[in-house]
């Protein structure tokens, strides 16, 4: 599988101390052999899937032709919230 990754994501990534970011890269490296904790969402974000790692959820979209797309990234606690929220701005054509 090929595997997209999102500037939030890397962003987000990246921002992470050094133990959390070698597991959320080695996480998302592993989605290319489809391997993971990950879980199909319900409605309103049934088109979505996450990938559970420790406390930080990633949003994956599955695109077809093999392609995963990482769309977002974020602390458990929030991160539902702040991605429903996300795509009703970008359906209203909210620019943030």
């Amino acid at each position: 599988m090929k595997v997209e990754i999102s500037p939030q994501v890397a962003d987000f990534v990246r921002r992470q101390a050094p133990e959390p970011r070698r597991m959320l890269r080695r996480a998302l490296r592993a989605l290319a052999e489809d391997r993971g904790d990950i879980k199909h969402l319900e409605a309103p974000l049934d088109e979505y899937c996450r990938l559970r790692v420790d406390g930080y959820r990633t949003i994956l979209h599955y695109a077809g032709r093999g392609t995963i797309q990482c769309v977002f990234a974020e602390r458990r606690s929030i991160v539902y919230e702040v991605f429903a929220q996300a795509l009703v701005d970008k359906l209203v054509g909210v620019d943030e």
